[in-house]
């Protein structure tokens, strides 16, 4: 009996692992799009395209009576993705607890957590309109539902190893969640031209309008974050094992910069904007991976 059971464990052991593995993968790619495809409804003012929530016009489907049938799909879209991507995460979450020793199975389940918050600020921001402070929030959560993602394949796929430098690391990844805080801000109030013909944002060194001081703080946390971020991946390719992280920060970072700048130059064109979003995506994550390496 005892060696039946020892055979059954082996036996489904890697079964467990493949589901996880799989199931891992697939919401890790779903998360980017979702947080793409969520930066696309906000730029093209899709926000609102569908005036309830869950449905469209209390519909599952986008009715022939949409005011405004384009938008109302780029709405739907989202909330058809975001709620596979949170089905995605609840088979993850169980196939994490079933496989032992359930290696990532509390962050998974936090996961699960962060996913259904992330449903009520998708409604709020409907029934709110658009309220600023919630859009903002709801673009945090997405991103950090899928940093927590990449470093769970991180820890699943990875090589073995317990980081450096956690402290200038930790620094780094706050200064971009709130630099991207700051983004999410600027886009909420309609903010990204405010000062699109000065560097300082204003005619001295003071903003004079509240959205050219939203952006002026955008613009200082850029430059917070290329000296924090900019020495974490310095000081990470000093060592040839962590030499690949620093290098993608540093080439996330500087893509972030330049975008930031084209963007205003070019008076904020849909893929800059779009691609600037997932730029902040890739930062966050490529600082999160390098940082929560597993202690060997």
């Amino acid at each position: 009996m005892a060696a039946h059971v020892m055979v059954a464990d082996v036996t489904t052991a890697p079964a467990h692992s493949g589901a996880y593995r799989s199931l891992l993968l697939l919401a890790t790619a779903l998360a980017l799009c979702v947080v793409g495809l969520g930066a696309y409804v906000r730029l093209t003012d899709a926000g609102l395209g569908c005036p309830d929530w869950p449905g469209c016009y209390g519909h599952l489907l986008v009715p022939d009576h949409a005011v405004d049938a384009g938008r109302a799909w780029r709405e739907m879209i989202h909330r058809y993705a975001a709620g596979s991507l949170g089905l995605l995460i609840l088979g993850l979450t169980v196939a994490a607890w079933r496989r032992p020793p359930h290696p990532g199975a509390w962050l998974t389940s936090g996961l699960c957590a962060l996913v259904g918050l992330q449903a009520l600020m998708g409604m709020w921001t409907v029934t709110e309109l658009l309220q600023p402070v919630i859009v903002t929030a709801h673009l945090l959560g997405g991103l950090l539902v899928w940093t927590t993602l990449v470093v769970l394949c991180r820890r699943e796929f990875g090589a073995r190893d317990s980081g450096s430098w956690r402290r200038l690391g930790g620094f780094a990844l706050a200064a971009a969640l709130v630099q991207v805080g700051l983004g999410g801000w600027v886009a909420s109030n309609y903010a990204g031209l405010a000062c699109s013909d000065s560097l300082v944002c204003a005619d001295g060194w003071w903003p004079q309008t509240t959205a050219a001081a939203i952006q002026w703080a955008h613009r200082l946390g850029a430059a917070a974050v290329l000296m924090i971020a900019g020495s974490y991946a310095f000081v990470l390719m000093q060592k040839p094992a962590q030499r690949p992280f620093g290098l993608f920060i540093a080439i996330a970072l500087v893509m972030q910069i330049a975008l930031g700048i084209a963007n205003v130059v070019l008076r904020l064109p849909l893929p800059l904007a779009l691609a600037h979003n997932l730029g902040a995506a890739l930062l966050l994550a490529s600082i999160a991976v390098a940082l929560t390496g597993r202690r060997t």
